[in-house]
């Protein structure tokens, strides 16, 4: 279980507001930036962190979703991440003049990311990668003797959870038009595992 959710929704919401309050970039573009992002930093903290197990990398995680805030209100990035004032953004507006309100678009768009992303999950868990992660969950020894590499397995699903929910923190960012460090405390890493648990833990439409 990951407890630093959170982190990588800070992570993701922050690249989508500097990228579009300081190098005007269209706030569709930022998404995949986000979550590339945050996969690479994903990818790179499960190195390290999944050499843990049980509470010991519920604890890594939580440590991470406690300090996140922190760093963001150091004074070396306080250019860019506007320090512990953070960061006001200018909501988009429909696009090709549409006769719609700026709310009614980013849900429709929102929606259109979800399924997406939903897709792409999918078609994750069928292909080979899918298959060896499943199979890691199911038996992770039996997984390792079938020659599944179980250290690349682990490390990718954290990095590609680091980079949907980077994704999620990207958008939350656009609909709120506001970043700040302390809007990304422990208690949202608690709700992100709550709503995990609440949908079903393995289960996509959850």
């Amino acid at each position: 279980f990951s407890l630093g959710q959170s982190a990588f929704y800070a992570l993701g919401a922050y690249t989508s507001a500097i990228l579009m309050e300081h190098g005007n970039v269209n706030y569709a573009l930022t998404l995949p930036v986000a979550g590339l992002i945050c996969f690479a930093a994903g990818f790179l903290f499960g190195q390290p962190a999944l050499r843990l197990s049980g509470i010991y990398l519920a604890l890594a995680t939580f440590a991470l979703a406690v300090a996140m805030p922190q760093m963001l209100k150091l004074g070396v990035f306080e250019h860019w991440t506007g320090g512990v004032q953070g960061l006001v953004i200018t909501k988009p507006d429909a696009p090709f003049g549409l006769p719609i309100s700026q709310d009614m678009w980013l849900y429709y768009f929102t929606l259109v990311i979800s399924i997406m992303i939903y897709v792409f999950a999918v078609n994750l868990l069928k292909s080979r990668s899918g298959r060896a992660m499943m199979a890691i969950r199911d038996n992770e020894i039996a997984a390792s003797a079938m020659g599944v590499d179980v250290a690349l397995y682990k490390t990718l699903a954290f990095g590609v959870s680091a980079g949907i929910t980077g994704v999620a923190g990207g958008l939350g960012a656009i609909a709120v038009q506001f970043v700040a460090p302390d809007s990304y405390t422990i208690q949202l890493a608690i709700a992100l595992f709550l709503g995990m648990v609440v949908g079903g833990v393995g289960w996509l439409p959850g």
